[in-house]
């Protein structure tokens, strides 16, 4: 229907394109961005590593995986034409032992069955050739992988928003959502907003929003900190393009790796801590109210049973330079303490279901004229224009 409010909360890269998407393609209608902050992208988008993802390891058929192939194509035209970073750089997914080597043929062929271009089995040999300083003993090769600066993509998509006629309010910390006839109401503590239609794009928040929405309990939100090591800027020739571990399927983090960043810096990690808040970029960053609602949900100690070893080995990591760097190591042997010196750290929304599953897809659901993203861990960045596409499709019927 022309001539509608659309109000979208969050203005992460995911709530942006989200926006962006309905603002470019749905004339009259009006759209309004809520953003706690006083900036667009401060947390998840703010934090990621900028790897566009070609989409290796993903469920073929799953959102994920159809999402990413498609928002790769979406992300590279946009950056092209907005003259934003976006360099193909390429990426080594590495098997350092033998037991590695079945989960990379299983690896292999997924990403096939996922259309990801020009993938090949290299050789030991073939990774020297393209990476002098790695280990290994066989990879897959994915020349297309890209980094971009997904911070500059998000402002970018902001600036769209208002120069179709949008909104994009900052320090707009949404207090209630409330049904009203024809409606919903938005409000924080000092405004309140009619639109017609709502969008939950909360990241780290997007739990505790979507109660407020009404929407289901579960999935709920668990933080994980990734913190990172930096290559002293003499080391930084040490990598030439992205270096991955062959990836355990039982757990849904990728493992220390290997990442340029536009910028010629490039990050080792990250790890994987339970962050004690949400926004708990730091160690010493407590929230009691988020550790009390962790440890009230079941979901949280029956992941523990199954995850305890992995993460003590994890918090082994945070504490210890020398620790942290031994994973490293196996990829890049040359690698040691004293070449890296502490990076920043991110917060990965991680959803989790009530029996301790740790949700791995693109989760999102409706309840009334209210959209809810409950789980958009990454690829969502790579996959955002994608995403937001799957979004508006959705919410506006269209085929």
């Amino acid at each position: 229907m022309a001539d509608e409010t659309i109000g979208v909360v969050g203005a992460g890269i995911v709530g942006l394109a989200t926006a962006r998407e309905i603002a470019l393609r749905r004339p009259g209608t009006r759209v309004v961005v809520f953003e706690k902050e006083r900036e667009v992208s401060r947390h998840q988008t703010g934090h990621n590593s900028g790897v566009v993802h070609a989409g290796i390891y993903y469920t073929p058929g799953s959102l994920k995986a159809d999402l990413c192939v498609r928002g790769v194509a979406l992300l590279r035209e946009y950056c092209q034409d907005r003259e934003l970073p976006y360099r193909e750089i390429g990426k080594l997914v590495v098997a350092v032992r033998e037991d590695e080597l079945g989960r990379m043929a299983n690896l292999y062929q997924r990403a096939r069955n996922n259309h990801v271009p020009e993938l090949r089995r290299i050789s030991r040999e073939e990774i020297k050739e393209l990476e002098p300083h790695a280990g290994g003993i066989a990879a897959l090769h994915s020349p297309r992988t890209a980094i971009t600066d997904y911070p500059a993509v998000a402002r970018a998509f902001a600036k769209d928003i208002v120069d179709s006629g949008g909104e994009v309010r900052p320090g707009f910390p949404v207090t209630s959502i409330t049904t009203v006839p024809g409606g919903i109401e938005v409000a924080s503590a000092q405004d309140r907003v009619r639109v017609d239609r709502l969008i939950l794009c909360a990241g780290l928040q997007s739990d505790s929003v979507a109660r407020l929405a009404q929407d289901r309990q579960e999935p709920r939100i668990v933080p994980f900190r990734g913190e990172y090591m930096l290559l002293k800027p003499d080391r930084t020739d040490l990598v030439r393009g992205l270096i991955y571990p062959v990836p355990d399927p039982r757990y849904p983090f990728l493992g220390v790796h290997f990442t340029p960043r536009v910028d010629g810096s490039v990050e080792v990690g990250p790890n994987a801590v339970l962050a004690l808040a949400k926004e708990g970029y730091r160690r010493s960053r407590v929230s009691p109210r988020d550790l009390l609602g962790l440890a009230a949900y079941p979901g949280v100690w029956r992941m523990a049973a199954q995850h305890w070893r992995t993460g003590v080995k994890e918090y082994r990591g945070s504490f210890s330079a020398a620790a942290f760097m031994k994973d490293a190591r196996r990829y890049v042997p040359e690698v040691g303490v004293r070449d890296v010196v502490r990076g920043g750290a991110g917060v990965r929304a991680q959803a989790l279901d009530r029996d301790g599953t740790l949700v791995d897809d693109f989760r999102i659901h409706r309840v009334g004229r209210i959209t809810a993203v409950r789980n958009a861990p990454s690829p969502a960045a790579t996959a955002s224009m994608a995403i937001a596409e799957h979004i508006t499709a959705a919410v506006f019927g269209d085929s």
